[in-house]
């Protein structure tokens, strides 16, 4: 077994640590999977829906990819005439929360105008807003988690008693199972009406 629909610790290191409290949309993306979900920075790492149903894919040792602007285009804003005069701070805190847009973007840019940025400028502050990179240390384990993976493989027991297929009599249910569901109550029904079959067979 193991903790899903749990936040995602970082490093001391993680250049986004201190910014607890920090809501806002955003798209977590690991395991080739994405979720564009409120996200909420913690004293440890991340949570909020976006991390807790990223937690569900991802394994210890890979990346999580955050983009901080989903449905935006920065490379547009930063193309657009009207914003050429503009500093990068004061555009990215139009659109970030300001403790976040200072983290994003190094200190020698920040107070560049957008019409000065060279072309590598514009790709590195792409990828800091987009496509923001980071391996988790861990999750913050079962004593936070909404839920566990992992459990009795459900191709050995019958999908309408619950009853094991290796040993009559044996019935299993809910989280013991290897069933998950994501945020919303899932695992929750999922409980009551596995429950609910074994008890009537038994």
């Amino acid at each position: 077994p193991r903790p899903v629909l749990v936040p995602l610790a970082m490093a001391p290191q993680w250049p986004l640590h201190d910014l607890a409290g920090i809501a806002l949309p955003a798209r977590v993306t690991t395991a080739g999977t994405a979720f564009t979900l409120p996200l909420l920075f913690t004293h440890r790492g991340i949570s909020g829906p976006a991390a807790l149903q990223a937690s569900c894919y991802w394994q210890p040792g890979q990346p999580v990819e955050i983009d901080f602007l989903p449905g935006e285009n920065l490379d547009e804003l930063l193309r657009a005439p009207e914003h050429g005069k503009l500093l990068v701070r004061t555009l990215l805190g139009r659109l970030l929360p300001d403790r976040l847009a200072e983290r994003l973007v190094v200190p020698d840019m920040a107070g560049r105008k957008i019409a000065e940025l060279s072309r590598a400028a514009r790709a590195a502050l792409h990828e800091a807003v987009h496509a923001h990179t980071a391996v988790p240390t861990g999750t913050e384990g079962m004593r936070k988690a909404e839920a566990a993976a992992g459990g009795v493989r459900v191709d050995q027991i019958s999908s309408r008693s619950m009853e094991s297929a290796l040993r009559p009599g044996l019935f299993f249910t809910g989280e013991v199972l290897d069933v998950t569901g994501q945020l919303g109550g899932y695992n929750l029904h999922w409980a009551w009406a596995s429950g609910k079959a074994a008890g009537e067979v038994a």
